[in-house]
């Protein structure tokens, strides 16, 4: 049985938590709005100056060249614009996960308190019952620890792809034909 004491602990923990969740979750936010900020100042720069360069263009061939080497430059950008923007959402991701797996990993063990202490003050014959149960938790943070280590796995995965398409994209194209 909970004490009020034990009670009051626990909801000043959870309110501790979703304040530190809460600030996480606006730090990504702020380094969202810096990015596009940045990403939109440099756009209208580079705009200005990509005008000029057109409108100083003597004939169509100059032209076209131009709008040729504005292409390659764009796609770079815009490559490490996605790669920014990964990195701040797997960054308030991780935090968000770091917070869950210790909340987990707490509830896990006050659980397993409460099932020790059940099972000190259990009437003679309920051993069984108890196994039982304790096997059960087992059994479930076997199977939490397990799903956490997938999706862990996942998303190392989704991560390196995402890293290898964005490098991809990056890399400047050859002009040459293959045989």
């Amino acid at each position: 049985m909970l004490t009020a004491e034990q009670l009051v602990a626990a909801q000043k923990a959870n309110i501790e938590t979703l304040f530190g969740l809460t600030q996480k979750a606006f730090e990504g936010v702020e380094k969202l709005m810096e990015l596009n900020l940045q990403a939109t100042k440099a756009a209208l720069a580079e705009s200005a100056n990509n005008a000029q360069a057109v409108l100083s263009a003597k004939d169509a061939q100059e032209l076209i060249a131009l709008q040729a080497s504005l292409m390659q430059p764009l796609a770079e950008k815009a490559a490490a614009y996605s790669r920014q923007l990964y990195e701040i959402a797997s960054g308030t991701q991780a935090e968000f996960t770091k917070v869950a797996e210790a909340q987990s990993q707490e509830a896990q063990q006050k659980f397993m308190a409460v099932v020790d202490n059940v099972a000190k003050n259990a009437p003679a014959g309920s051993e069984t019952a108890v196994a039982v149960m304790k096997s059960a938790v087992a059994a479930a943070t076997n199977a939490m620890e397990t799903v956490q280590k997938a999706v862990k796995q996942a998303s190392e995965v989704a991560e390196a792809n995402f890293h290898a398409m964005a490098n991809q994209a990056a890399a400047p194209k050859s002009s040459g034909r293959r045989r």
